[in-house]
Order: structure tokens, then sequence, then C-alpha cells
């Protein structure tokens, strides 16, 4: 009797697993519209393959991680991608990497979330205050100062940012969890859209005057990125 209800165990075990791994893949791209004519369309989930006889270091290799990167805009800040798009070798292995350049006093990578990626950020030199907010109902904001040498981890999808309090510059590396992380500026996607979204829609959003809406919109928003 034991051994049946051992066999029945680990048939729903197995079961379970089966369709814990039914589900459809994470797209590695915003959207994928459905076409009926194949020659219209475009290779979806990571980039078309090259013949692995044909590989060489070079897909495999990036240079310049550790040259410095300017930061006189007006965010204070500048993101080096190492993603799919710099390493072809990257493509389907899940995985990329950044490098983080901060101002001293106040450079900032913005409130920006990773659509594809959880995100593991070490600083390298400087002060950072780092934190990210839970999603609905709570929005709980979850904050930490790092220094030199400590870890951070950004949970996939949420809003999060870095911002330089020292009076040095800063920088830091970060890992994420896809080959093409995507990212989201909070201030570039609402008041920076292309075309602008209808100012009725943020005044009410975000309980401000027309007029200051307005003047957000026309407003060049920087990509550090």
């Amino acid at each position: 009797m034991k051994g049946a209800h051992f066999l029945l165990a680990f048939s729903l075990l197995a079961l379970a697993s089966s369709f814990a791994y039914a589900s459809d893949p994470s797209p590695l791209q915003d959207f994928c519209v459905a076409i009926n004519d194949p020659k219209d369309g475009v290779f979806v989930n990571g980039k078309f393959c090259k013949d692995p006889k044909l590989a060489k270091a070079e897909d495999f290799y990036f240079s310049g991680l550790n040259i410095p990167r300017n930061t006189s805009n007006p965010v204070g800040s500048t993101v080096t991608p190492v993603n799919v798009a710099q390493i072809p070798g990257l493509n389907t292995l899940g995985i990329s990497l950044v490098r983080i350049d901060y101002a001293p006093n106040g450079g900032l990578n913005p409130p920006h979330t990773h659509p594809r990626a959880t995100e593991i950020l070490v600083v390298a030199e400087g002060t950072l205050y780092v934190g990210f907010v839970t999603s609905n109902p709570k929005n709980r904001l979850i904050t930490k100062v790092l220094y030199p040498g400590d870890v951070f981890v950004f949970p996939v999808g949420l809003i999060h940012f870095q911002f330089n309090v020292g009076k040095t510059n800063a920088v830091a590396f970060a890992a994420l969890s896809s080959q093409n992380p995507g990212v989201i500026t909070i201030a570039n996607a609402v008041f920076g859209s292309n075309p602008p979204i209808n100012p009725d829609v943020l005044v009410k959003a975000f309980q401000l005057d027309k007029n200051v809406v307005k003047n957000l919109q026309s407003k060049f928003w920087w990509a550090n990125n």
C-alpha cells in the first residue's frame, strides 16, 4: 500500500512538473503581432542563430567596460549596456550586464523598470541610495544606502532607482536575468511618450494642473542608456 501511495504521489508530482513547464516562454520583445504570411514576419524570442561551426571568440566578447562614461547630462548618470546587441553570443542565454556611472552630488539613475529581468547590482565606487517600490496596493518603498562591495537586488518588473549621495563619482555594475531586459524610465514614458498622452489623462492620474502637465510634456526627457 505504501508503494502504491508513493507511486501515486510521484505520478502527481511528475504531472504537476509537466504543467509547470508547459507555460509560454517569457517574451524577449515588447509585443508580437500575429500575421498569416511568414514572409512579412520577424523572428521572436531571441535572434536568428549563426551556424555553430562559424562561431568565433568575438561573438562572446566585449571590451571597454572599465572606461568611465560621461555623466554631464540632466540626470547625471550614464548606463553602458552589454546585452545581446553588444555580445551576439548571449542569444538564448538569459543574462546581460550593465555598467552605471553616476556624477557626484546627486547623479541619478531615474526610477525605471525592467519588464523582462531581475537585476542584481554591486557598487564598485562611491555611495548610492537605492530602492524599489512594491506592487499595488501596498506600494512599499524598500531602500538601502550602499557602499563599495555592497550588493542589492531589484525584483523583475518593479520600479527602482539609484542615487549618488556621495561627493565623488560612483560606479556600479549590474547583472540582469535576460539577454534583452528592456527598460522603461517612468518619467520619460509618462511625460515624454511619442505621441504625447492626452494631458487630461495625466491631469486626472497625477491630480495636477493642466498647465503643469503640459509643461512637463514640453521638456526633453533624457535617456541615460
